[in-house]
């Protein structure tokens, strides 16, 4: 299928064809910034990803509401897609994005990976 070119970024189609969508078809989409730092967990469909590709924004589709989301269009705090990768299944996607704004949680944190459940010790 070869690539494309959306907004700036350079798509693989042969990959995007390979996502493996869930039976409720979905797919989870981690979100990172660009130290690495896991911002959010949500989840798309294929329209949520042709968007995202297409502006380069990221948008998301909410399993509460049932509709679909850009990340920061109520609240300002944007993401920026820089890359995007799949899991070696091609059941999970991971965004790169320079976040926009305070964070990228709605709660007002920068990560919405905040909460320690679980920590080691030094051996």
């Amino acid at each position: 299928m070869g690539q494309f070119f959306a907004s700036g970024l350079s798509v693989d189609l042969d990959l995007v064809a390979r996502l493996k969508f869930g039976a409720d078809g979905l797919i989870p989409v981690i979100v990172t910034d660009e130290e690495g730092v896991v911002l959010m967990l949500a989840y798309s469909d294929e329209e949520a990803v042709r968007r995202t590709l297409e502006t380069k924004h990221s948008w998301f589709y909410s399993r509460s509401r049932q509709a679909y989301w850009e990340k920061g269009a109520t609240s300002g705090n944007f993401q920026v897609v820089r890359e995007i990768r799949t899991d070696c299944d091609f059941d999970t996607l991971l965004y790169q994005v320079e976040q926009v704004g305070s964070g990228a949680c709605h709660n007002g944190t920068y990560s919405c990976f905040t909460s320690v459940v679980a920590q080691g010790s030094e051996r």
